[in-house]
């Protein structure tokens, strides 16, 4: 598999680890994020994304794998303009919103500052 995006967790909204737990979702935001939003956010410090994010790659999170299951139709564009994307942990075949990447993760996943979150095609 080819590395496509790679970025690092700059800051951790207040909201962002519930999210994970309650809404079984995680949110990336650039750095650029809204004040209103960042509360719920993962801020990143990449939005170059360099191939195509397609069902089978792979996001890492912190060397957590996790299988791509769905692509929205903007994620793409959502990243590379504002590296914004909504991750559903959901595992769902079906994509549910247009920004939003679902993926299966193989153990539970913990973001920090620092944690490096990639993707692979």
């Amino acid at each position: 598999m080819t590395k496509i995006f790679e970025a690092t967790v700059l800051a951790v909204g207040p909201e962002a680890a519930g999210m994970i737990t309650d809404a079984n979702m995680l949110i990336l935001f650039g750095e650029e994020a809204p004040d209103d939003l960042a509360e719920y956010c993962y801020k990143i410090d990449n939005k170059n994304l360099s191939g195509s994010i397609s069902v089978g790659g792979r996001l890492l999170v912190d060397g957590v794998n996790c299988e791509i299951t769905a692509v929205g139709s903007v994620v793409e564009k959502n990243l590379r303009g504002l590296g914004h994307i909504t991750v559903s942990l959901d595992g769902s075949p079906q994509e549910s919103l247009p920004g939003t990447l679902h993926v299966a993760p193989q153990a539970e996943l913990e973001l920090k500052e620092g944690t490096v979150i990639q993707l692979f095609a």
